[in-house]
């Protein structure tokens, strides 16, 4: 196998090749990926959707040939919009995760190499005008989803992995981990410039970024700590009105654009 696609609902995504390995992130239905490296069963894979390296079980993914990979890499992507709903083909019925990426969609159904799935849920097909009315919506349908290291679904979701979520909804590509995101898009200089939809990276004690939410409107952010949440954020950080304190240290905040 060098290209592949995963065709189950969500599989996990692991540092090393071993069902006891840290989950470092997940791929959902429809993605896409490359093969670096192969240790029977597992494959060392790079992501097409946020240039992710990892491992996975070549029984969760089906191999696709490169001419597909390039077309669906080269076209426009196609999210599922809702947090759960169903696709079906004549062989079998699949959960679909919110972001899911749906291959070839045309007329409510969409297609895994030889595999039609009707799908007829709201989807998503990308960039409108505004990011800072569309970011901003996209995020809050996530609200009070439980949080997950390594999650990118509904079921459950890290920091960056929610806000690559959301941007894969409104058609831009996000990288997969804080850090990575906080070196894309064009950095604003003071908290007072930011606008809804802009990123807000936060930093620990040596200084390194380990966080990532989406700023909203009224000094407000939504970030995944505990679950997806609003807090206040301010020029220091982000502040927790139930515990009364700050939990987490600006660093910088990025725009993105499409």
């Amino acid at each position: 196998m060098t290209f592949g696609i995963c065709d189950l609902t969500a599989i996990p995504l692991r540092a090393n090749p071993s069902n006891k390995s840290e989950m470092v992130s997940q791929l959902l239905l429809g993605e896409v990926f490359e093969v670096r490296e192969k240790k029977q069963p597992w494959l060392r894979i790079h992501t097409h959707c946020d240039d992710y390296d990892g491992w996975v079980d070549e029984k969760q993914v089906q191999e696709i040939e490169q001419t597909l990979f390039l077309e669906l890499t080269s076209s426009p992507n196609c999210c599922a919009l809702e947090p759960f709903t169903f696709a079906e083909s004549n062989i079998r019925k699949l959960t679909v995760f919110k972001g899911s990426s749906l291959p070839n969609y045309e007329n409510q159904s969409f297609k895994i190499n030889d595999e039609l799935f009707q799908f007829s849920a709201p989807i998503s097909e990308g960039l409108s005008q505004d990011l800072s009315e569309q970011i901003p919506a996209f995020a809050m349908s996530f609200l009070n989803m439980p949080y997950l290291w390594g999650g990118r679904s509904p079921a459950g979701i890290d920091c960056s992995g929610f806000t690559n979520i959301v941007y894969k909804l409104a058609g831009i590509k996000l990288r997969r981990d804080a850090w990575q995101q906080s070196e894309q898009g064009i950095l604003i200089s003071f908290i007072d410039e930011a606008r809804p939809g802009d990123l807000a990276f936060f930093q620990n004690e040596e200084g390194r970024i380990i966080h990532v939410g989406i700023i909203l409107q009224q000094q407000k952010i939504i970030h995944a700590s505990g679950r997806v949440r609003i807090d206040t954020i301010d020029h220091y950080g982000i502040y927790d009105e139930e515990l009364k304190k700050y939990t987490h240290q600006l660093r910088l905040i990025r725009r993105m654009i499409g």
